[in-house]
């Protein structure tokens, strides 16, 4: 029993690694505000958006593994120039903020447990800590390491259980979507959406797909099983992440919405979901949670990145090559990162810079969507393996519910 666990977990690959790096200090952040601000009322949200995601994410990997091309390089290959410009609008300015963002929450929270060292200089630490684990470690090290960070989220499975709860309200919350009509909830809706079904986890989908191929050393399984242990390696770490999404949502909506914080400003107001399982150690705990996924999620966002531009423009690219390889490759992540630590010189407040980023991401998400699908209905890209009846229809509801909920937060404000 024990082997086929272990045998399991060590089959998921960038799979488990997309979907844990999904809940990042941005997701935590986002996640926190809507339990804070709305209660149990978008609890349903992590349930819509489990098909959703899967849908999407597969489709990405079947994309890596079927053309043994990232995204960025089929766009090329097959549409006009023009749409891989668009394509990188779209999806770099969101991405090094989010990169901002995560590195503020990891040095706001450390600050508070060192305040003699000021956050900008926690920042900079971080950011050597994650270009060293990128410069001298090869893709597979760094996968293996990685996927384990996530166990840093699972003390909100706990909290909602050591308190007293309407556990009917809790299940009608979960299944019974409940609207309210103003810009507060459709903002939170849209970064919800935004944090979970993110453009860079297209991007890095595929490419780690065709990475994992190219340094497998054998490889003598039939596409068709590919494809199966692919199905369940993205299965598995979308239902983790989307099953961190719900018991954080849960937690904050339990403690903070019903002690009367409503609106998380502070980092020490985000921890205090986690007070009646840690009392005084709430703080450190979720400073382990935020630094864990930080580090985690940061490497995936920078490599996305400089997976897009080298795609781009034919540079060589990838995590399994040396800095004098790939030279571009390395220079884009260290400048990302850097642009990085140069928007923290702003002072935007940290939990806010989280939330923007997740509401960018919902409002670029979509264009990037359809031609996801151009792209899986194609059969001269696809060729056997284009989108079935199922993926085009969560496909295609994916594409409307995130536009349509983007249109309508703009609508309101």
């Amino acid at each position: 029993m024990m082997n086929s666990i272990k045998q399991f977990f060590k089959n998921l690959g960038p799979g488990l690694v997309t979907g844990a790096s999904d809940d990042d200090p941005s997701g935590i952040a986002t996640y926190s505000q809507a339990g804070a601000q709305f209660g149990l009322f978008t609890l349903w949200t992590a349930w819509i958006t489990f098909p959703l995601m899967f849908a999407i994410q597969e489709m990405c990997a079947r994309i890596g593994i079927t053309t043994q091309k990232g995204l960025i390089s089929n766009i090329k290959q097959h549409y006009h120039i023009s749409i891989v410009y668009f394509t990188l609008l779209c999806s770099i300015p969101a991405i090094v903020l989010n990169i901002a963002a995560d590195l503020a929450a990891m040095g706001a929270t450390t600050h508070l447990l060192i305040p003699t060292i000021p956050a900008v200089l926690f920042c900079l630490f971080y950011s050597i800590i994650i270009l060293a684990m990128l410069f001298f470690f090869s893709y597979q090290p760094i996968a293996q390491i990685l996927k384990y960070f996530c166990l840093t989220l699972f003390l909100y499975f706990i909290v909602p259980f050591m308190v007293k709860q309407n556990w009917p309200d809790v299940l009608f919350h979960s299944v019974i979507p409940v609207i309210q009509w103003n810009k507060k909830y459709f903002s939170i809706l849209v970064a919800i959406l935004g944090t979970t079904i993110s453009p860079y986890l297209f991007f890095w989908q595929a490419t780690m797909e065709v990475e994992q191929h190219r340094n497998a050393k054998k490889n003598r399984l039939e596409p068709e099983n590919r494809l199966q242990k692919m199905r369940l390696d993205v299965g598995s770490g979308m239902l983790v992440s989307n099953l961190v999404m719900y018991f954080i949502i849960l937690t904050t909506g339990t403690i903070l919405f019903h002690h009367g914080i409503t609106h998380i400003e502070t980092v020490e107001q985000a921890a205090k979901a986690l007070e009646p399982l840690a009392g005084k150690f709430s703080y450190l705990l979720f400073a382990m949670g935020i630094i864990g996924t930080g580090l985690l999620a940061i490497p995936v966002f920078a490599s996305c990145i400089s997976y897009l531009i080298t795609s781009s423009f034919n540079y060589k690219e990838g995590l399994n090559k040396k800095l004098h390889q790939a030279k571009l490759f390395y220079f884009v992540m260290t400048l990302s990162i850097l642009l990085a630590i140069a928007i923290n010189f702003l002072k935007i407040s940290p939990i806010k810079a989280l939330l923007y980023t997740a509401i960018l991401y919902g409002i670029s998400a979509p264009p990037i969507i359809f031609i996801i699908l151009l792209i899986c209905n194609n059969k001269k890209i696809m060729r056997e393996n284009v989108n079935g009846k199922w993926a085009n229809i969560f496909g295609i509801l994916t594409f409307i519910l995130m536009s349509v909920a983007a249109l309508l937060m703009l609508y309101y404000i």
